[in-house]
């Protein structure tokens, strides 16, 4: 498998959507984020009569022989709900671990900045062994998906240096399971299966909301797999004599393509985004701006023009979006001018000649 091809665009299918125009809390878009591969808990799927999936499935085929081995990753966003909480009074400091008493509030002012709750993200990982594709009839492949409850405090200090308010940041457990199984289909050709479930434990309520759920769930699903000493076959356009093989491959909630340079066939990315074989990043793009339906010189020059109470709501919101906006107003006017008029190529116009 070769990450580093596949690293650019599975990033951008990872944050697609984390954070839209005008890229703050206050605008409407980012009222309800994470509408791309997500995958919440069993119990609240089943409470919305399956609206909300809470399972994910991958099937491609694989050419290749008894020797022939397959790696898969499932990646995702985990969700972190941020709280900010104002002390009783100040403190000029704490013992590790000690918790001061405070009250919950919307926002809080330290130093000119405004500390407000939001959903932040961790990118994460599972990695099944490396398997045999031929093996895989006979024993299937159960990889556990097992992240831990975390708590993180951050203390804020006001320019004397006492402590006056706090930030929370709190994650759910995640529990589930990669199974990955496999079936030959012909002398030569397998189908490969990868099917994820969320089995994370939630409590639905009267009142429980599809931000409750989203805590306890995968956002931003994707999965990567590779092949040695053997190739991915493409769904979307397989050779003669395996269309209707390819045409038998289930996929739920995500999009298997062929990644890497053209006509390379060892790595594939399962994306809940629509994408054709080998997508590319253009290499004019200086950075993620979190919506890959964009155009970076659009969203460059908007992000330009907000007011400078509209920047500093951006940048003390979240981490990445700070980054952004810092990237996008040092951007030099070389790097803004490659974004314009770009010319890809040329193809010869059909014409009727009389």
């Amino acid at each position: 498998m070769n990450l580093g091809v596949v690293e650019q665009i599975a990033k951008a299918v990872l944050y697609e959507g984390y954070m839209l125009y005008p890229y703050r809390p206050s605008s409407v878009k980012n009222q309800q984020r994470w509408n791309f591969g997500v995958v919440c808990p069993q119990s609240y799927s089943e409470a919305q009569n399956g609206s909300e999936a809470w399972s994910m499935q991958t099937e491609c085929l694989v050419e290749g022989s008894s020797m022939t081995g397959l790696e898969v990753r499932v990646r995702f966003l985990q969700l972190t709900a941020r709280s900010v909480g104002e002390l009783a009074k100040p403190v000029s400091e704490l013992a590790p671990r000690e918790m001061p008493e405070f009250r919950r509030v919307e926002k809080l002012s330290v130093n000119g900045r405004v500390y407000q709750p939001w959903q932040e993200a961790v990118e994460r990982e599972v990695i099944v062994p490396v398997c045999n594709v031929e093996a895989l009839g006979d024993s299937p492949i159960l990889q556990a998906i097992a992240f831990p409850a975390e708590e993180q405090f951050e203390y804020l200090r006001e320019a004397g240096g006492q402590i006056v308010g706090i930030l929370v940041r709190k994650r759910k457990p995640l529990v589930g399971q990669v199974e990955v199984t496999g079936t030959r289909q012909k002398e030569g050709v397998f189908k490969v299966s990868v099917c994820l479930r969320n089995t994370t434990p939630f409590e639905v309520a009267k009142d429980s909301s599809r931000d409750d759920a989203l805590l306890s769930s995968l956002a931003s699903t994707h999965t990567v797999l590779g092949v040695q000493d053997g190739r991915f076959i493409s769904v979307l356009g397989p050779p003669e004599g395996l269309t209707e093989v390819a045409a038998n491959c289930k996929n739920i909630g995500t999009w298997p393509v062929l990644v890497g340079e053209e006509g390379q066939c060892d790595t594939l990315l399962s994306s809940p985004i629509i994408l054709y074989d080998y997508p590319q990043i253009a290499p004019e793009s200086a950075g993620d701006l979190f919506d890959g339906t964009e155009i970076d010189e659009i969203l460059s020059l908007r992000i330009m023009t907000l007011t400078d109470d509209e920047k500093r709501e951006m940048s003390q919101s979240d981490e990445r979006a700070r980054q952004m906006l810092e990237r996008t107003e040092t951007t030099p006017v070389e790097q803004f001018m490659k974004l314009h008029g770009v010319l890809r190529g040329l193809r010869p116009l059909k014409e009727d000649i009389q």
